[in-house]
């Protein structure tokens, strides 16, 4: 294992559970990894609603304090665990599972990050574009895929197609093969109609009947939608469950404080379900599939590329509070040290 040269690093962190204030940026010891971690010197990291989540308390998961934020990040190995051969020392890598469960985050100069949890990056792709994709592509992949089992050929609809998870899941349901219905603001509505899919404004009085006029074109491929992606927390069930095809399925990505009302009937009676999805709870096999799908997309361009607000890391606290009041809209922050 070689030492990292730098003895302490900035880093933005919390000591207690709380308001975006809560985050600091301070001097700590660089970690040393475990023998089946790497030591990555950062390059980038993102700031999600989810690392707002986990920063208040409203996603609880272990925390070691002083404790660093932040999920995403991409960089070059600085050093190896004892048991560490796949990776070397220089090689462009990058990891979405940090920052939850028990892991450290991202937002630092240097990260350690289990090895099973870290990928390789191409020289060839920009790294700070890269990885302001990884997590809204892995989330949108996952939820369609792994959750919703949407298969090549099917139906997707997708909540808020013109947020950051909605427009890598209307591309990843594209290359699919998928016939795709969205929702969206009238300033997306012209791009995703271009990607293929049938774009609705959500701000229209007959968005609802649109929507459904779609789902059950009795000319196009099959009636109601396979899986429905609920990306925008606004899901309404009782529309939603009744445009489903028969053992279609709801994943819902979001809404982590809203209510509904749910009638068992049109769900047993069709094989139809409701299932929740939240990415930090996804397996390591799960994450490797997503990574793989990802750099496929990414190396064919098939995924889009988001806004970015480049920012350094005392930024943390002001992007975290940005993305609470709701300022934050079709595009990514990220760090960079």
């Amino acid at each position: 294992m070689g030492a990292a040269i730098e003895e302490s690093m900035r880093a933005a962190v919390i000591h207690r559970l709380g308001p975006a204030e809560s985050i600091l940026l301070e001097e700590l010891p660089v970690p040393q990894p475990a023998a089946h971690e790497v030591l990555v010197r950062v390059i980038a990291t993102t700031v999600n609603p989810v690392d707002t989540f986990v920063r208040s308390g409203a996603f609880r998961t272990p925390i070691t304090f002083p404790f660093v934020v932040g999920r995403d990040v991409v960089g070059t190995v600085e050093a190896l665990g004892s048991e560490m051969s796949r990776f070397s020392v220089g090689d462009l890598v990058w990891s979405n599972s940090l920052g939850h469960g028990g892991r450290q985050g991202a937002a630092a100069e240097f990260a350690c990050v289990p090895a099973d949890r870290l990928y390789r990056l191409p020289r060839d792709v920009d790294p700070v574009e890269f990885i302001a994709t990884v997590h809204p592509a892995a989330t949108a992949w996952l939820a369609l895929v792994e959750h919703g089992r949407l298969a090549g050929g099917g139906t997707a609809f997708v909540g808020g197609g013109g947020g950051n998870v909605g427009s890598f899941a209307v591309a990843f349901a594209r290359l699919m093969g998928c016939r795709v219905v969205t929702t969206a603001g009238a300033r997306d509505l012209e791009r995703l109609t271009a990607s293929g899919a049938t774009a609705v404004d959500y701000r229209s009085e007959r968005a609802g009947a649109e929507v459904e006029a779609a789902l059950r074109d009795p000319d196009d491929r099959g009636t109601g939608a396979d899986v429905w992606l609920d990306t925008s927390g606004t899901l309404t069930l009782s529309q939603a469950v009744g445009l489903l095809a028969e053992r279609g399925r709801i994943v819902l990505v979001a809404g982590i404080s809203r209510h509904d009302v749910l009638e068992f009937g049109e769900l047993y009676t069709h094989d139809r379900s409701v299932v929740g999805f939240a990415i930090s709870n996804a397996t390591v096999d799960e994450l490797v599939r997503a990574a793989d799908a990802i750099m496929e997309a990414t190396a064919s361009r098939a995924l889009p590329t988001p806004r970015i607000r480049r920012a350094p890391l005392d930024y943390a606290a002001a992007a975290h509070a940005a993305i609470e009041r709701g300022e934050v809209h079709g595009e990514r922050i990220v760090l960079v040290p």
